[in-house]
């Protein structure tokens, strides 16, 4: 059983599987390095997966999809490439590493004024908070949509209205909320969008984008990676055109052919991402509420009260949750996640710091009945200390 989404989806759907094996078998060509017809399918694919991206997040121009290999190169693709010495950035206290390590860097540096905001025990920013953390010299807002401890989601458009109104970029992290949670990086003021394309969007590990919004002028952002993108080859400087500025390299083709399938079958899924995030918050309080009845004692970490991403941790007061995790993987066969998941702020601000918690993040194809023996699994555990 495998409640370890909020890493990587898991099991992919087979329309993904047969796209990979597709791409490798039957073109298997570099995209944009060449003229021969096999190079020009992948080219189209290239394209064609920027535009479904693109589409699902309300972004009319296609080439403003940076693909990286993952969120953690398109963060901070977009937090070295916007910072520059003396600014001020803010963040909140749910974040992934991937977000905090470059920012505190840069901090530790003296390239950057850093403020983590404080909020409330569950970690949710309100807009006056952020609006009184301002100074004149902010240049950025970096945070996470959904946290991956938790689950809980950030309403985004308030922020994003404080930042337009006083010139600071949104840079929101959907690693977790990409695929689950609608997204408009116009309605919801988001500036730059980093995505995991291997979680909730289906595809293949190794996928990710940044989508910078139409505001924004590209030219702000400084390169990552330097290298060869199959044109202006004459020059020796980087081209600054988009994607070629911020994109360079032979990309991940058969990842990327996987990708475009995953964004394929959430297209054609009734009911569309509403019905993916109500099945989500479903299996989170179907989980909680068995547990509240078969066991004696369980803490959770997630207000159940909010929606939710389909990510709950939990502790079993007897139970060292490492131990737990060991487990319920070689008894039972049961694949979660231990300890403080990269996120060390968000552990702090709910008080579960340094043990972290145990973790269950369900997927698109996990069963109640799934469900039912994971909790039979926790009673037995709990039963033995």
């Amino acid at each position: 059983m495998y409640f370890d989404n909020a890493a990587t989806s898991f099991p992919k759907p087979r329309l993904v599987v047969d796209a990979v094996h597709d791409f490798l078998t039957q073109v298997g060509a570099n995209a944009g390095r060449s003229g021969h017809y096999l190079s020009q399918q992948s080219g189209e694919l290239v394209f064609r997966t920027r535009r479904a991206l693109a589409g699902l997040f309300g972004l009319r121009d296609p080439m403003r999809v940076i693909f990286t290999a993952n969120t953690t190169e398109a963060l901070n693709l977009a937090i070295f490439g916007l910072c520059r010495r003396g600014d001020h950035v803010i963040t909140g206290p749910l974040e992934h590493n991937s977000v905090i390590r470059p920012l505190r860097h840069l901090a530790d540096q003296g390239e950057i004024a850093l403020t983590v905001l404080k909020t409330d025990g569950q970690g949710l920013i309100d807009a006056d908070d952020l609006r009184r953390a301002l100074r004149g010299n902010t240049r950025l807002l970096a945070l996470c949509h959904a946290s991956n401890v938790t689950g809980h989601i950030q309403p985004l458009a308030p922020l994003g209205e404080v930042c337009r109104k006083n010139g600071v970029l949104l840079l929101a992290d959907a690693a977790q909320s990409a695929g689950i949670v609608d997204i408009d990086l116009r309605r919801d003021g988001i500036d730059l969008l980093a995505v995991a394309g291997h979680k909730s969007l289906y595809g293949p590990t190794g996928t990710g984008a940044l989508l910078l919004g139409e505001d924004v002028d590209h030219r702000l952002l400084k390169p990552l990676k330097f290298g060869g993108t199959g044109s202006l080859s004459d020059q020796m400087t980087q081209p600054e055109f988009l994607p070629d500025r911020l994109e360079s390299g032979t990309l991940n083709l058969a990842g990327l052919a996987g990708l475009q399938a995953g964004i394929g079958c959430l297209r054609d899924l009734p009911g569309g991402l509403d019905a993916i995030l109500a099945q989500k918050n479903h299996l989170v309080r179907y989980f909680a509420e068995g547990c509240r009845q078969q066991l004696q004692a369980i803490d959770f970490c997630t207000d159940l009260t909010r929606s939710n991403t389909g990510v709950v941790a939990f502790n079993l007061p007897a139970v060292d949750n490492a131990l737990l995790q060991e487990r319920l993987s070689e008894r039972y066969k049961i694949c979660g996640r231990s300890g403080l998941h990269c996120a060390p702020l968000a552990h702090q601000t709910l008080g579960t710091y340094p043990q972290g918690s145990m973790r269950f993040s369900f997927g698109l194809f996990t069963l109640e009945k799934e469900i039912d023996r994971a909790i039979d699994a926790l009673w037995e555990i709990a039963r033995d200390f």
